[in-house]
Formats: structure tokens, sequence, C-alpha cells
């Protein structure tokens, strides 16, 4: 008789909801409420299917799951045999639900939890799991400080599927860090430890917790902030979109003007013409003007897309175009990633293959260096 492997999956349907809106998080009744009324998207699930359809074949596979949004549609819409084990009393699910359903799996002994959501997702499932089971993240949230999550959906999917065919995969524990989202709005970042996990150790699958800045880069940061003022400054063509991040932010003060820490600002002709943007503002402005995207990516994870800025939506990607895409980064920040590829995980599969391939990198002042991008 077959061993089945026994995965539990969770999914926190409002996780990342308000990404496109530049909310800073999901946290909370009252964002959830305003990003729902101002037509955001729920992905979540979209999310985990996408992870979960690397799966399907596997007559290895029992999956236990919770009802409706939380795992159900998704396991029936794939096919995949699957129980439901925690039905909850409505669409409109709470942490409450979250924890409730991993203490349901942590008593059945599944051998893996599959969850979708952020670094309050992670929190919640820490707080029951502990060390007690392997557990594994699909990135659905806006806050991916974590150690805990796959690179993407597809690369959690490809994990699982490692432990399906008999791979010898490791378990090591990893860090479940979150920010406060009311400081976080006001551009501090105030990351707290909350526990640790046992995840696969498929260090090509799995993210590294982000790491922040040290101080023997600011040199060479100030480097690539000159450089990059001074284009600026001198161009009359084009729009320039400025991400997020400690790297952009030193553009912005070279140009003096004020700047949004955490959230994606529009210049042009060196003037600043609109602030902390969110998806449907940013699409309007650049839809139809020659647009560049600055762009850092995460110290210690690699990822330039789907993590924190989910503002930069496909659309608005797909119309500032990849040859406008302006990523910088010091060769220490790089070297950090141990030779792993930069990352995109916009969301959208086709996109992301898109956007894959050799891409410059601004590492100082009118210096670039090559770096894959995956």
């Amino acid at each position: 008789m077959t061993n089945l492997f026994r995965l539990g999956v969770v999914i926190n349907p409002f996780a990342g909801i308000g990404g496109a809106l530049a909310f800073k998080g999901s946290d909370g009744e009252s964002i959830r409420q305003q990003a729902l009324a101002q037509g955001a998207s729920k992905l979540a699930n979209e999310k985990m299917t996408r992870a979960l359809s690397k799966l399907t074949g596997f007559d290895n596979l029992a999956v236990f799951t919770a009802s409706g949004e939380m795992g159900e549609d998704c396991c029936a819409g794939l096919g995949l045999d699957y129980q439901v084990i925690y039905s909850t009393q409505s669409n409109d699910t709470t942490f409450a639900d979250t924890e409730n359903m991993v203490r349901e799996l942590v008593a059945i002994g599944v051998d893996l939890i599959l969850f979708a959501g952020g670094d309050g997702t992670a929190r919640n499932v820490c707080a029951i799991v502990e060390d007690k089971v392997p557990v594994l993240g699909v990135p659905a949230g806006v806050k991916i400080h974590s150690g805990v999550y796959a690179v993407t959906p597809s690369a959690a999917g490809d994990v699982v599927a490692k432990m399906l065919t008999g791979e010898l995969v490791s378990v090591r524990q990893a860090e479940v860090r979150d920010i406060d989202e009311s400081a976080f709005r006001e551009g501090k970042v105030r990351a707290c430890h909350y526990g640790e996990m046992q995840v696969p150790d498929e260090l090509t699958y799995v993210q590294s917790v982000k790491m922040g800045g040290r101080e023997d880069e600011s040199m060479v940061i100030n480097d690539i902030a000159e450089y990059l003022s001074e284009i600026i400054q001198d161009d009359t063509e084009h729009l320039y979109v400025m991400g997020s991040g400690s790297t952009v932010a030193e553009v912005m003060s070279r140009l003096g003007l004020p700047n949004t820490l955490l959230g994606v600002d529009v210049v042009q002709n060196g003037e600043l013409i609109a602030t902390d943007c969110n998806a449907r503002q940013l699409l309007a402005l650049v839809d139809g003007k020659p647009t560049r995207l600055i762009i850092t990516a995460i110290g210690g994870q690699g990822h330039v897309f789907g993590r924190g800025n989910q503002q930069l939506s496909p659309a608005v990607l797909r119309t500032i175009g990849r040859d406008n895409i302006w990523i910088a980064a010091t060769k220490q920040k790089l070297q950090q990633l141990d030779g792993r590829p930069l990352r995109s995980d916009t969301g959208d599969e086709s996109l992301d293959a898109q956007m894959a391939g050799i891409i410059a990198v601004i590492t100082g002042y009118d210096d670039r260096v090559y770096y894959p991008l995956q």
C-alpha cells in the first residue's frame, strides 16, 4: 500500500488585499473593508493554486484543508484528493480561523502545513505550530519578511513535489518576523522576531530573512544616488516611478524631494508629481507616457517585485516595459545572495517569464553588472 503524504493546506483569503492600494499591509478589519470597498481583489487563492498545481497527478498525496476560500475551493478546482476538517462560519474569516485550522492539522498529524499569506499569517501559524510540524509559506501578503516562505508560489509547489517523490529534503529552523503596520504606514520599519518554525531546507526555493543595510555600503549608495539623480534632473522626456526602499530614498534625497520610504512616488522634470501611489493611480500616470522605473532588490532575498510593492502591478510593469526598469543595488547586496538570482513574483507567471533573464543592475556611479532575474 502506498504511504500517503498528508499535506495540510491553509489559505488566508484576505492576505495581500491591501497591497495594490498601497495600504502597506492587510492586517485589521478596517483595512480589509477599505480595500474591498475600493475594489481590491483577493489573490491568495490564485497563488495557492499556482503552488498546488505542481502536485496534481500524485497518487500518494492526501490533502486536509478548511472550507470555502480557506482551501476547499482551491483543492476542488484542481481535482485534488482532499478532506475538509474545519468549517468556517462565513467567508469573512479572521486570524482565529487560521489558528483553529492549524490546531486541527497539528492534532491529526500532517506531514507538512502549506499556508498562503503574509507575515501576519505566519505569526498565526507559528502561535499554534511552534516546532511540532514543518511548514512552508506560499507568499501572498504585502509583508514578507519571514524566512518561512518560498521565493514564489510555484517554488512552494516544487518543494512539496520533491518531498512527494521521495527526495531527501532536510528541514531547518526559520524565523517568523513581522512589522508594526501602523508605524510602517508612517515610513518606519519596526520588525520583531515572533518565533521560529521548521521549513524544508531547499535554499533555491525558500527565501532568506530580509536583511537590513550595513554602514559600509553607505558610500556606494551615495554614488548610486548621485548618478541617478543627475540623470533624472537632466531628463525632460521621461516620468520616473520611484520604488520603495532606502536606496531609492537616497536618490530622492539628492533630488531634494520628499519620499515615501515604503511606497511608490512619481517624478517628472525633477519635480514630485504624485506620492504613495496605488496601482490604479500609477497605471493612469504612466499610460501612454515614456516612463522609467527605479527600484532596488530586498537584501538577503533578492526580490525585485512582489514584496511590499504590489502597487507595481502586472499592468503597470507591462506598460513601463522591461527595458525601462532600472534596478539599483550595491555589489555587496548582490554578493549576499550567494549566487541566487534576483526574483520577480508579480503574481502573473507569464509576465515573470517575460521578465526573466540577464538584467543590468546599477551598482555605482555609471557602473553596472549583469545579473540573472528569475
